[in-house]
Order: structure tokens, then sequence, then C-alpha cells
């Protein structure tokens, strides 16, 4: 009786995975991600060339593509994605510069408050974009560098900097000490130690931070509205004045949003040709 007793109670086994759930579980991922990424790719496409679309239609009862001849006839678009590859290009560039020795410096020195300086350098990630803004802004107001290129510059490292730091510390973090000896014994300098041993063997963080880097910089738009705009107006920016509530143009704020979505995927695309996946595994600290 306790024996029946103890078996009823017991609770369920759980059931093993098998190798024919693997169709399963992929189908079902694969439509996770159609439905997350897909769906608002799609929804944007028929947008930007919908001539008409009443509420009740699923699909639109027209289509133009006035809108895109439209927008690319604008010179405010094509000056603002200029703007904004020149930005996004300054920004990781300096962005590496800065990054790479301070990462090196919290990777190879013993700090005794180590914990506390990474999160003092991630804190500009977990403190929200627009508080950030209004506080460098003050800053920058004083010294005279809002409204100005190199002031949305500097403000937009605020932001990239912490990802590029903990990508290259992680790559420092794995990088034998006894290689910079070897070369330090073999008559190399510190400097080019560094620059011809520890780079060419951290090229994969250093690309993964650049990725990041300039994606964010493509797409930021707090720091750089409350810095920078009406002078600097980049895409973000010129998008956000397209969602005007007032004058609501989903069609043209869907194109805007393709022209801001295009290069995003082109450097994704040719990083995934370029880059293996164990390089930016190790970029990303995953080795």
């Amino acid at each position: 009786m306790n024996e029946a007793a103890s078996v009823a109670s017991a609770p369920p086994a759980r059931r093993h995975f098998e190798p024919e759930d693997r169709i399963w579980v992929s189908a079902g991922l694969f439509a996770a991600l159609a439905l997350a990424l897909g769906l608002p790719l799609v929804l944007l496409v028929l947008w930007s060339v919908a001539g008409r679309w009443p509420a009740p239609d699923l699909l639109p009862s027209s289509y133009t593509g006035a809108i895109w001849r439209a927008v690319l006839d604008d010179g405010d678009v094509l000056s603002a994605a200029v703007t904004s590859t020149v930005i996004a290009v300054l920004v990781t560039v300096l962005t590496a510069l800065v990054a790479f020795p301070a990462a090196w410096a919290m990777a190879k020195f013993p700090l005794r408050c180590k914990r506390a300086v990474e999160v003092f350098v991630l804190a500009p990630v977990i403190v929200p974009g627009i508080v950030v803004a209004v506080g460098v802004g003050q800053v920058f107001l004083a010294w005279g560098l809002t409204y100005t290129v190199p002031g949305v510059v500097l403000v937009q490292m605020v932001g990239t900097l912490p990802l590029m730091i903990r990508l290259l510390v992680a790559s420092f973090e794995t990088l034998p000490d006894e290689l910079i000896h070897a070369a330090r014994s073999l008559g190399a300098s510190p400097l080019r130690a560094v620059w011809h041993v520890a780079l060419p063997l951290c090229t994969p963080g250093l690309l993964a931070g650049a990725l990041l880097s300039f994606v964010g910089s493509f797409e930021e738009f707090d720091k750089t509205f409350l810095v920078g705009a009406p002078a600097v107006q980049t895409l973000p920016v010129l998008l956000y004045h397209h969602l005007d509530p007032y004058s609501l143009q989903f069609p043209l704020a869907a194109v805007v949003a393709l022209i801001l979505l295009l290069p995003v995927l082109v450097v994704f695309v040719l990083s995934g040709r370029i880059l293996r996946d164990d390089l930016m595994a190790a970029g990303m600290g995953k080795v």
C-alpha cells in the first residue's frame, strides 16, 4: 500500500530530448524568428509601396513607387545618410583608439578595484541613453560642442566605448603573456610587441567591437537628437521628423526606416563572410 502511494505521489519523469525532436524544435525556432523579424520587415516593405491601405484590409489596395522616388530625390535623405556614415566611421575609429589602451590596462595590469572599474566602464550602458544625453549635453553646451559633428561623435562614444572595452578585455585576457615576454626578450619594444603580437591575435575582438560600434552609432538617436539636432541631422533624426504625431506619414517613415536598416544588414552580411564563427565567438569572449 505504501509503495503504491509513493509511486502515485512521485513526480512524472521528464521526457528526454530525442534526435527526432530536432525537426520540431528547429521549425518552432524558425517560426518564432520569422514572426519576430520577418513580419515587421514585411510590413515595412508593404507600407513603403502602399498607395492606399484602408483600415479593414490586410493588404494595400494599390501600390506605388512614388514614395521611394520622392524620398530618394530628396536631398535631405542623402545628406543625412552621408552624415550618419561619416559619424559612424569616426566613432568606430576613435572608439577603437581609446578603448585599446584602456582594455589592455584592465586585462594585463593588476587592479585592486577591477570590478568597480568594470562597473564604472559599463555604467553608460546601464543608464538610459536620454539620461546620459541630458547630462553630457549640459557639459557640451558650456564647452561649445552642441550642434556640432565633433560633439555628436563624442557623445556617441559614451555609448560605444563600454562595448568595445568589454570585448577587447575578453580578447586580451585570453592572450598568453609568454608571447609578449618572448617578443620583448628578442629585442622588441613594448609598442612593437603590442603592435606586431597582441594586435593581430586580438583582431577578432577588435572587429567585433568595431562592428557593434558602427551599428550602434549609425542607429543612435537619443544622444544625437539632444546634442546635435537640428544642426546635425542623421537618418534616425530624420526618421523621427517623419514620425511627427501631428502629421504621421507611415509610408514615408517606412521608406526611411528601410534606408536606415539597409547599411546595418550589409555590415552584418559582410562580417558573416569575413569573420568565421570561432573568430566572432572569440571576440565576444566565448573561447
